[in-house]
């Protein structure tokens, strides 16, 4: 009986904490797993870029036009997809030489 507590916060723990963690690292690896050519990707570092080649355990990404780098399939945080990037939103709303409400006589 001294022990049942123990018991109970121990089951506790592993429902509330460890199980969760474990379910989250086995999507991410299926995630990462599942990398093909032509992916937008998300680093974990918050870099935005596009799958060029994927080897054994690193991937080629295109992070600028030209700029290709080879990062670790670990290194990958999410794939996401256009409309869910920022900085494409804002380009499309603030086109340079265009000015709205405004009329050149």
């Amino acid at each position: 009986m001294e022990f049942l507590p123990l018991i109970g916060i121990a089951l506790l723990f592993w429902l509330f904490i460890i199980r969760p963690q474990q379910r989250r690292q086995k999507e991410l690896r299926g995630m990462q797993s599942s990398l093909s050519t032509g992916d937008e990707i998300m680093l974990t570092s918050g870099v935005f870029a596009t799958v060029q080649q994927v080897e054994d355990d690193s991937v080629l990404v295109e992070i600028a036009e030209g700029v290709t780098i080879k990062v670790a399939r670990g290194a990958v945080g999410t794939i996401v997809t256009r409309t869910d990037r920022p900085d494409e939103v804002e380009q499309d709303q603030d086109q340079p030489g265009e000015t709205a409400g405004t009329e050149e006589n």
